[in-house]
């Protein structure tokens, strides 16, 4: 066994994430300060090389929680990640239109543009939620990708990504700045119906006037409203499991200690989760619905670990990820158990 590590890096996207709430809680320092291990976030971090490490998860002794679709491109490449849990939170997803369009239900969209983001030399997360909406609005309306015209829009500013020392201000700068690309193609007719999804999905949909023609989220099957978002997994290098599993159960007791405080603190929850996803507490309680509080839970349940399994034959089908392989080796179940039996002793005093 190595020596203990000096620094324990994680890392999350700006979504509703219990590894989010845990951050903002300072939960991660209060576990490790007296055994002196640093705690940093790779959005904290000027070097593009770690930085890299929040899609391909190269870097050891590393925690991830965000949306799957980057998570699982990087075990196509050979990623040394394992799953050690997934949250499941249902999200606004809508198919949206322009009042006066003729696009009121997804049997209108036949022969008509479909907006899809174009992205360069980027992991393609968004365009494969829209394509799965699409996918799914189509299907319910007996029609194909073959029967409508698809329409690249780049949601790049200015073609190129966006960088800045502060990430994570970034990272909620060009989610934000895709979707009003978006809806800025909508507008000037280039398309006619576009995918928007969470808080800030929502709110467009309501600025603009737009109309709702298909809302996936409402769907009854978890499979169907399963995407990028849905669930989202929390990754952790293989080499922190295997030299320090016992630092690995604790940060991740930290995780699972979430549910039940969240549960007991819903405005606190709410009001970190606007933070976490720079949202409008209005919108995000719209978005993410009256139960967010009680929907921070991780585990590893059949039905999201099938999600999983559905969402990574769909990248492989479509073309996002290039390499197959086993969704049941990528989960590690035992440190989530060992994790747990922690977080009962933390939920009595957090």
């Amino acid at each position: 066994m190595s020596s203990v590590p000096d620094i324990l890096w994680y890392t999350r996207t700006p979504n509703p994430t219990p590894l989010g709430l845990a951050s903002q809680l300072g939960w991660f320092h209060d576990e490790f300060r007296a055994d002196g291990i640093k705690i940093f976030t790779l959005e904290e971090t000027p070097d593009p090389v770690l930085r890299q490490s929040r899609n391909d998860h190269h870097l050891p002794n590393s925690f991830r929680q965000g949306g799957n679709v980057p998570a699982i491109w990087a075990r196509s490449q050979g990623a040394a990640s394992r799953v050690v849990g997934l949250n499941w939170l249902d999200e606004y997803q809508g198919i949206v239109s322009l009042p006066g369009s003729g696009v009121l239900s997804p049997r209108d969209l036949r022969d008509r543009r479909i907006g899809l983001p174009l992205y360069s030399n980027r992991i393609e997360s968004r365009r494969s939620e829209a394509l799965h909406g699409f996918l799914v609005a189509l299907e319910q309306a007996g029609l194909s990708l073959g029967q409508v015209e698809v329409v690249d829009v780049a949601v790049e500013p200015d073609g190129a990504e966006v960088t800045d020392a502060k990430l994570r201000h970034s990272q909620l700068r060009s989610s934000q700045t895709e979707y009003e690309l978006l809806v800025q193609a909508l507008r000037r007719g280039e398309v006619d119906a576009i995918y928007l999804k969470g808080d800030r999905g929502l709110q467009l949909t309501h600025e603009v006037g737009a109309q709702v023609v298909f809302d996936i989220s409402r769907d009854p099957d978890p499979l169907v409203r399963a995407h990028n978002g849905t669930p989202r997994p929390i990754t952790v290098h293989q080499s922190l499991i295997d030299e320090h599993p016992d630092l690995a159960a604790r940060f991740l007791a930290r995780i699972l200690a979430v549910e039940q405080w969240a549960a007991r603190h819903p405005d606190e929850t709410l009001a970190y989760i606007s933070r976490e996803t720079g949202g409008e507490v209005p919108w995000v309680r719209r978005a993410y619905g009256q139960e967010l509080h009680r929907r921070q839970g991780i585990d590893l349940a059949a039905t999201s670990v099938r999600a999983l399994e559905t969402q990574k034959a769909f990248l492989l089908k479509w073309g996002f990820i290039q390499r197959d392989f086993s969704i049941g080796e990528w989960i590690e179940p035992d440190l989530l158990e060992r994790a747990r039996a922690l977080s009962k002793g933390l939920a009595a005093v957090l």
